[in-house]
């Protein structure tokens, strides 16, 4: 069955794509699944120096999840270039490159480092960073900070950007139309919610940053429903994130409006799982007759109000 999907100007083969911060740099999963039987690989994130990240503990398991505070532990864009792109450009799969900074002259030294590079689809921004110009406050939680960090990295590069956006916000969909409105070719949501742990045996936080990102199980259906609302918000493609660990999830995110997904947290027990949910959702399809994109695969007229 064919599962290619276009996303904003790029074909992928199908719309399971491997999220950022959940399978390295790609190249230490080929010896685990087929890379070339994904639609996409979107690797960690990547910053303008190399980045040590926090200090253990930093990951720790919740209820259908788990809460990380890894502090976006990076080889840094120019080792990237040098070390990985051209290891991953024997894939025949689409690299997406995360980035992030704590300025907007940040993002935009690290896509200038990244466009001296051959074997890059897109761009992803993590606006999900703190902005240390104005206050720590997060790109993504000022749709002014969006739309500013989006342009600039647009102004740089003819390849395709994607705005990563942040669930903690009060309303998403303002956020996702700055993006779009500063030239966003697509947005992904969502990244993961601010959370916290205690260990009430050591009576002190369970993470040594205290407070990391809760992901996994547990917010997919937040996350599918403000994927819902962005895709009705928006006229560029979105792409579903949050929870997804079966081939049924991913479908779900589809009907919800997205165009492809991303599969993250589900790859730390199963490191196979985004090719398992691939070859899930093409045996539902073919079950029942359905496919993305096909007239009858929609929610219905009486739930698009």
């Amino acid at each position: 069955m064919d599962l290619s999907v276009e996303l904003a100007g790029l074909r992928l083969k199908n719309p399971v794509i491997a999220a950022s911060g959940t399978f390295g740099y790609g190249v230490e999963f080929a010896h685990l699944l087929d890379v070339n039987a994904l639609g996409g690989i979107v690797v960690k994130g990547l910053s303008r120096e190399p980045m040590p990240g926090n200090p253990p503990p930093r990951m720790i398991e919740t209820a259908s999840g788990m809460l990380n505070a890894i502090g976006l532990q990076n080889m840094g864009a120019a080792a990237f270039v040098r070390e990985k792109l051209p290891e991953l450009r024997k894939y025949q799969t689409a690299i997406i490159a995360n980035i992030f900074g704590n300025s907007t002259e940040d993002y935009v030294a690290v896509a200038e480092m990244l466009e001296t590079g051959e074997g890059i689809a897109a761009y992803e921004i993590n606006v999900s960073c703190p902005n240390t110009a104005h206050g720590g406050i997060s790109f993504g939680a000022d749709p002014l900070l969006t739309g500013e960090v989006t342009t600039a990295v647009r102004k740089v590069t003819k390849r395709k950007v994607i705005v990563k956006l942040s669930p903690n916000v009060t309303d998403i969909t303002v956020i996702a139309r700055a993006a779009e409105d500063a030239g966003a070719d697509a947005v992904s949501l969502v990244n993961t919610f601010v959370g916290m742990a205690i260990d009430l045996d050591k009576r002190r936080p369970a993470l040594e940053n205290v407070t990391g990102g809760l992901s996994g199980p547990a917010i997919k259906p937040i996350a599918l429903r403000m994927v819902y609302q962005t895709a009705r918000a928006v006229k560029i493609p979105v792409i579903g994130i949050g929870g997804i660990a079966r081939g049924r999830d991913a479908l779900e995110f589809l009907l919800a409006g997205a165009a492809a997904v991303q599969v993250g947290t589900t790859t730390f027990w199963d490191p196979t799982a985004p090719v398992r949910i691939v070859k899930e959702m093409e045996a539902w399809c073919q079950a029942n007759g359905l496919w993305p994109g096909s007239a009858d695969f929609s929610l219905g007229h009486s739930y698009d109000a």
